[in-house]
C-alpha cells in the first residue's frame, strides 16, 4: 500500500491484500507463539459452549476479552522481537521496555482469565 506521507510503496488500496497480510500475521502468531495458541483454543471451547446455549451476550464478551488478550500477546511478541533485533546484548533500557510490555499482557491475561472462568462456570450451570 502506498504511504501518502513518504511517497513510497505501491499505489492503490487492496482490501484482499490487506486481509492476506492480517491472516498471515495471525497464522504466524498461532503457529510460533504457544501463548496465543492456547488462549485461542481455550476461548474457542468456551465460545462454542456459549453459542450452543444461545448465550449471545456471553459470546460477545468472550470474543472481546479473547481479542484483547491476543492483541496484547501479539504486540508484546512484536515489541520483544524488535528489541532483540535492535540490541542483541543485555541492555537495561531494553529490559524495562520488555517488562512494561509484559505487564500489559499480564493485565489483559488477568481480565481474560476472570471472564473465561466466570463464563465457563455460568455456562456449566446452564447446561
Amino acid at each position: 500500500m502506498r504511504n501518502k506521507f513518504l511517497g513510497t510503496g505501491e499505489a492503490g488500496y487492496h482490501p484482499l491484500r490487506k486481509l492476506r497480510v492480517v491472516l498471515s500475521g495471525l497464522r504466524y502468531a498461532v503457529i510460533y507463539d504457544f501463548s496465543v495458541t492456547y488462549k485461542l483454543a481455550l476461548s474457542a471451547v468456551v465460545l462454542a459452549a456459549a453459542i450452543m446455549l444461545h448465550a449471545w451476550v456471553d459470546v460477545l464478551l468472550i470474543m472481546l476479552v479473547t481479542a484483547l488478550v491476543l492483541i496484547a500477546e501479539m504486540m508484546n511478541s512484536a515489541i520483544e522481537a524488535l528489541c532483540d533485533f535492535i540490541e542483541t546484548r543485555h541492555n537495561e533500557k531494553i529490559g524495562v521496555i520488555k517488562d512494561i510490555a509484559a505487564a500489559a499482557v499480564g493485565i489483559s491475561i488477568l481480565a481474560w482469565v476472570i471472564v473465561i472462568a466466570v463464563e465457563a462456570s455460568r455456562l456449566w450451570a446452564l447446561r
